[in-house]
């Protein structure tokens, strides 16, 4: 495990990822003291005399919103939204995925042939798609934001777990530990999980990228996380009349969003390459 860490400490790409990450969770974390003003807050000098946002000045650094809003406020609350759902709706579509994928492929036979045609059937489906029609069917929110997230991204981790389980299953070492009686709580905790972790590892960071990006594009078409709670798509979405007249609306949004995807997305491909054997000595 430590040379693990040294590895991947001496990625200069995951350096930067994880610089990245730790600026966004904190600017997530301490919004409250280090917004200059709340997000929520509807300046009557925050708008021109025609009623247009203000481009970034002394008072409001990143501009203001149509409603007159600190831009750079919202953008930090927007940050907790971002990275509330990115974590819990990946976590959850990781454990969802993995515990099916398990089940199914250390089961096998009907339970497991049903589960992953099931999979099957759900990765026949746009993910962006239906998680449009989850939420329309449900009011969002953030927390059912992050659970139709997750409801339409697990199918992947369980293709890819589910692999891994069967081949693993199929190990000498499992042979014997069923022959010598080894109970399948014993087998599946001991012997296979174990080592699955560092695919779900990667999973469950990579995933966050696609999380953050798919949270911000529901956001975008309206059926995300509902005002006035910020959220970076939804800062998009409401500045769409003033793309032209107001580039700064969509600028500095947009870039969080992907600063914050490319960043898990680096940190993510630096674990790959340190805890897969085949791709040591790469690069």
């Amino acid at each position: 495990m430590s040379s693990a860490l040294n590895r991947l400490l001496k990625n200069k790409l995951a350096i930067f990822g994880l610089a990245m990450i730790s600026l966004f969770a904190t600017a997530a974390v301490f919004a409250p003291f280090i917004a200059p003003h709340p997000p929520d807050k509807q300046f009557f000098e925050g708008l021109t005399l025609e009623g247009a946002p203000l481009a970034p000045n002394k008072t409001f650094w990143l501009g203001t919103d149509l409603l007159g809003r600190s831009l750079f406020s919202r953008l930090l609350h927007g940050a907790r939204t971002s990275l509330i759902i990115g974590i819990a709706a990946n976590g959850a579509a990781v454990f969802i995925g993995a515990f099916l994928g398990i089940v199914a492929g250390y089961l096998q036979g009907l339970p497991g042939t049903a589960i992953m045609r099931f999979t099957d059937l759900m990765m026949a489906f746009p993910a962006l798609l239906l998680a449009i029609a989850l939420a329309a069917i449900f009011r969002p929110s953030l927390w059912i934001v992050a659970l139709v997230i997750a409801l339409v991204n697990w199918v992947q981790v369980a293709r890819v777990i589910y692999s891994q389980t069967v081949a693993l299953a199929a190990q000498e070492y499992i042979e014997a530990a069923r022959s010598i009686g080894a109970a399948w709580p014993r087998i599946l905790f001991i012997h296979i999980v174990p080592h699955l972790w560092p695919t779900l590892l990667v999973w469950g960071t990579l995933g966050i990228s696609t999380t953050v990006l798919l949270e911000a594009t529901l956001s975008f078409l309206g059926v995300g996380v509902r005002p006035p709670t910020p959220s970076w798509g939804g800062i998009i979405y409401e500045s769409q009349s003033y793309f032209l007249d107001a580039p700064w609306l969509v600028f500095f949004p947009g870039t969080a969003i992907l600063l914050l995807s490319l960043a898990f997305n680096l940190v993510g491909d630096a674990l790959r390459d340190v805890l897969d054997p085949t791709q040591r000595g790469r690069g």
